[in-house]
């Protein structure tokens, strides 16, 4: 059973990062839109190799994604199926899943804009703005996520992600690691 606070964490990534069109489920579409998004962000063209590559990755995600989730084999994945994926993970969270991993890789990619190896608060912040998250609150939980620190590297990062998706603690720094303070 997820608790409340859980629930509310993987529903915000669910509702945020992953619907992007607002239907109420996940599908294909919404990794389109976002590549899409993420390609605006970085200014990207349709035909700009960075654009086909976070493309394709986007759409390896989907496939681990919807082949993991989607239950009931409806080319979607329902907030549900969502939150039963993530309990889980959350059982053996040392075993993540080749999207799941893949999925931690390109979001630490992503707001590493200046590819140093390490995300810093306005790296960090201009992301979530770009998905509508108030860009005030992602520096407040940048400085949560990194207990203060300047900047986050790639180990630190991987702890966070676990810790977000298994953690009750509502204190621990990885609950801040998708741009929100509270759930």
């Amino acid at each position: 059973m997820v608790s409340d606070f859980r629930k509310k964490k993987l529903l915000h990534v669910f509702n945020v990062f992953f619907d992007i069109n607002r239907s109420g489920t996940i599908d294909q579409k919404d990794f389109e839109d976002a590549a899409s998004k993420i390609a605006q962000l970085r200014g990207w063209k349709a035909g700009d190799p960075k654009y086909k590559e976070a493309h394709d990755t986007l759409m390896k995600i989907w496939v681990g994604l919807q082949g993991k989730a989607d239950k009931d084999q409806d080319n979607q994945v329902s907030a549900d199926e969502w939150i039963s994926m993530w309990d889980e993970y959350a059982k053996n969270p040392s075993s993540p899943l080749d999207w799941q991993t893949l999925y931690c890789k390109f979001i630490f990619e992503l707001e590493d804009a200046s590819s140093d190896g390490s995300i810093d608060s306005d790296e960090f912040s201009t992301v979530y703005a770009s998905f509508g998250l108030d860009q005030q609150e992602s520096k407040t939980a940048f400085q949560k996520m990194s207990k203060g620190n300047s900047n986050v590297s790639w180990a630190q990062f991987q702890e966070l992600w676990r810790e977000y998706f298994t953690s009750e603690d509502t204190n621990a720094p990885g609950n801040f690691i998708f741009g929100k303070t509270q759930y």
